[in-house]
């Protein structure tokens, strides 16, 4: 895979990881400036809301991406891996059905926002601010869409992120188990 699809790829990865890194450190200056010097910098917390929810709606589509939300699964565990791929896709359908709902509804609202509707301290048009409405729920669909083409054309099941850590941590305990009996015998 190139360096450009694999990015594309992880996109909303790169979007949260600048998210999160900029909504912290203006938390931290605002913690700085209230504690130390005795002052508030009030557009920093309507700034760093914004940022919260973009991070939130963007990590929402991430963990569409990689197939990390919740589901009940108790019962495809009971089943061959074909049926319960398939039961999963109308299950996926389902919730495509809602998110285009979403954002047809969420294109409405913000086209019916007045340019006078702006945020308190930033003075943004909110229209501008609620955009990471319809971008997150059409990249959510297009994530969906993704992992369903993934499991039912290709045959890829993409790896449950749970377990793929805790696989990972247990590697990693017994690779280091390993150096430590080989430095002490």
């Amino acid at each position: 895979m190139s360096a450009f699809w694999s990015f594309v790829d992880k996109f909303e990865s790169h979007v949260c990881r600048v998210l999160l890194a900029v909504f912290v450190t203006l938390l931290f200056v605002q913690i700085v400036a209230r504690q130390l010097f005795g002052f508030s910098i009030t557009w920093i917390e309507e700034l760093s809301v914004i940022l919260f929810v973009w991070f939130a709606y963007f990590g929402a589509s991430y963990a569409a991406r990689i197939a990390a939300h919740n589901r009940v699964t108790f019962q495809l565990n009971a089943m061959s891996r074909k049926k319960a791929r398939i039961i999963e896709a109308i299950g996926d359908a389902f919730w495509i059905a809602f998110n285009i709902v979403f954002i047809i509804e969420s294109i409405d609202f913000i086209g019916r926002l007045k340019p006078f509707v702006k945020a308190q301290t930033l003075g943004w048009e909110m229209r501008y601010i609620y955009l990471a409405l319809p971008i997150a729920f059409t990249l959510m669909t297009i994530r969906i869409l993704q992992v369903n083409y993934m499991k039912l054309v290709m045959g890829i099941d993409p790896a449950d992120p749970d377990k793929a850590s805790v696989e990972a941590a247990m590697e990693f305990a017994a690779d280091e188990q390993r150096a430590y009996e080989r430095r002490h015998p």
